[in-house]
């Protein structure tokens, strides 16, 4: 399919802006530029209740934002792991895919607000997570929740550390979820699949800024093959939690968050899979530019929804 026309509009206005790659800059003025991106999104989606809170981690406390939709407790649980290539992004970047999605599952959505590279290396990111994945299923009462139904879920190098989470989960005897939402996930530090080479350059996230990413984000060549930085090279799959990969037709992560759902199908995990036509790399939380944002959006509280029911 042709690029969306909605993506189309949305690139030239980000190249009649101007300015240098993402690449060329030092990483406290990409966050800056990244932040303004996403604080033009417009008015916000209300929902019942919005917190900001502080629980403990391996390296410190760890910000985090609880969104409770209207209804009553207890609510399932969405663990939400924000995108940016382990570098940027934030709480404020993703708070209207949040708010959405407690609204149409409905669920209490915590958003996890990581530790960021270069200033902290792998597993700095993972742990972290798989830390707030950990408190929720311990504390989900107090915050409106059920410790029985908790979900994990991410965008881009969100759904890369969501997936790492449910590895981390199986591995270390907990906690036990009962979905991954994986939202055109990052699964593979190797950067040799045919789709960051065909979309590679002028679909928003170009392969020159995932290398940038993963040159930030790992220690050393030897953390590409680690499955707790690339979850595609684990060797086992089986007994990980049913999940959702959302992929994007003009993303140069197309075919890794394809091929790591394809890994989960052989392994006998119940996924499903949707690729949206003519879309690019972060259309799923620019929900006042594409409509597709809002059609994702209410899949993803779908397969949540089956998921909690049971």
């Amino acid at each position: 399919m042709p690029l969306d026309p909605k993506a189309r509009e949305f690139l030239d206005q980000l190249e009649a802006a101007g300015g240098p790659p993402l690449t060329d800059l030092p990483v406290a003025t990409a966050r800056l530029a990244i932040d303004a991106l996403f604080a033009s999104q417009g008015e916000v989606e209300p929902v019942a209740r919005v917190e900001n809170r502080r629980i403990p981690g391996p390296g410190g406390e760890i910000p985090i934002r609880v969104y409770t939709p209207e209804g009553k407790a207890p609510f399932p649980v969405l663990v939400f792991i924000h995108g940016g290539g382990w570098v940027l992004c934030s709480l404020d970047s993703h708070d209207p895919p949040c708010r959405a999605l407690a609204n149409a599952v409905p669920c209490v959505v915590v958003s996890v607000d990581y530790r960021l590279a270069p200033e902290h290396k792998f597993p700095a990111a993972a742990e972290d997570a798989y830390a707030a994945a950990r408190w929720v299923a311990d504390h989900a009462a107090e915050l409106g929740g059920d410790p029985g139904r908790i979900a994990v879920g991410g965008d881009s190098a969100g759904g890369n550390l969501a997936a790492v989470v449910a590895l981390l989960a199986r591995e270390r005897g907990g906690p036990r979820l009962a979905h991954q939402l994986l939202v055109y996930p990052a699964t593979d530090a190797g950067l040799d699949s045919p789709s960051l080479f065909e979309n590679g350059e002028g679909y928003f996230l170009t392969r020159d800024m995932m290398v940038w990413f993963w040159n930030h984000y790992l220690r050393s060549r030897a953390d590409v093959y680690d499955p707790h930085a690339s979850p595609l090279r684990a060797r086992d799959l089986r007994g990980l939690p049913p999940a959702l990969v959302i992929t994007a037709e003009y993303d140069p992560l197309r075919d890794e968050g394809e091929a790591y759902a394809a890994r989960l199908r052989e392994a006998g995990v119940a996924v499903h899979t949707a690729r949206y036509p003519g879309m690019i790399h972060g259309f799923f939380g620019m929900l006042a530019v594409f409509p597709q944002a809002r059609t994702a959006i209410r899949a993803a509280a779908s397969a949540l929804r089956a998921a909690f029911s049971g």
